[in-house]
């Protein structure tokens, strides 16, 4: 049985890996954001990258129909578990690699930065980069996941609640997805610099280390934005309705 349809060309890209996250496969083999840009559809993302719409509906049809695996589904989950998740495991995990990396990448640059140019812009982003997010993550935690956890409580005890000093929980969404996509920039360029993070043939151990650290740092960055833009964020506007209307 299949599960696609050609309606599915009109399915937004986050709305897939939202559902199952094993299409993110998918999209990165083709060079697709599904965190950032998730929210373009799959006619449009073919159309700008010059893709056979019908090649990339078969490999998500492929996946979808391949036996399930140990797939986290993060859609299932509560608002406030999701939160805690984020927070623990992706906020806390930004905070531990950013001071390292910032390390080698100043080694790198004192070191290899003459026949590697390149190194100071690398390292100029990612300076960049780990200021907005620290600055970034603390205005979620502080503000808009407090929020949102306190629509989650109010839903069990029937309570109204306050209207924030923010207005509506949008307001702070669409700033934190306009700073999501300020990221998803700055690591397009980090990877088109590093040649998606391909170490130069004259690498030594921590040149390489550093290159395989940013890889990794991305990806966990992809799946943060990609739970925020695609799951909570939609969930928590659904959730505010119910006290607005």
């Amino acid at each position: 049985m299949k599960i696609l349809n050609i309606n599915n060309a009109q399915k937004q890209v986050g709305e897939f890996v939202a559902d199952d996250f094993r299409t993110a496969a998918v999209f990165v083999n083709y060079g697709i954001d599904f965190c950032c840009r998730g929210h373009r559809t799959i006619e449009e993302v073919c159309k700008k990258n010059g893709i056979d719409e019908n090649d990339i509906l078969d490999s998500l049809e492929a996946v979808l129909n391949s036996k399930p695996d140990q797939t986290i589904d993060y859609k299932s989950w509560p608002l406030d578990l999701l939160i805690d998740y984020i927070e623990k495991k992706h906020h806390r995990y930004v905070e531990a690699k950013i001071p390292v990396l910032s390390q080698f990448l100043e080694k790198l640059c004192r070191v290899h930065g003459e026949r590697h140019p390149e190194l100071f812009e690398i390292n100029k982003l990612f300076t960049a980069s780990a200021g907005e997010l620290a600055v970034h993550m603390k205005k979620e935690e502080l503000v808009l996941f407090p929020f949102v956890k306190k629509m989650v409580a109010a839903t069990f005890s029937h309570e109204a609640i306050e209207v924030p000093q923010f207005g509506t929980v949008e307001n702070p969404i669409q700033m934190m997805k306009h700073e999501h996509d300020n990221e998803g920039v700055r690591f397009r360029e980090i990877a088109a610099l590093t040649n998606n993070y391909n170490p130069p043939a004259d690498a030594c151990n921590t040149f390489r280390v550093t290159y395989a650290m940013l890889e990794e740092f991305e990806q966990d960055l992809h799946l943060h934005i990609h739970l925020e833009n695609n799951i909570l964020f939609p969930q928590a506007v659904k959730l505010e309705k119910q006290f607005t209307e």
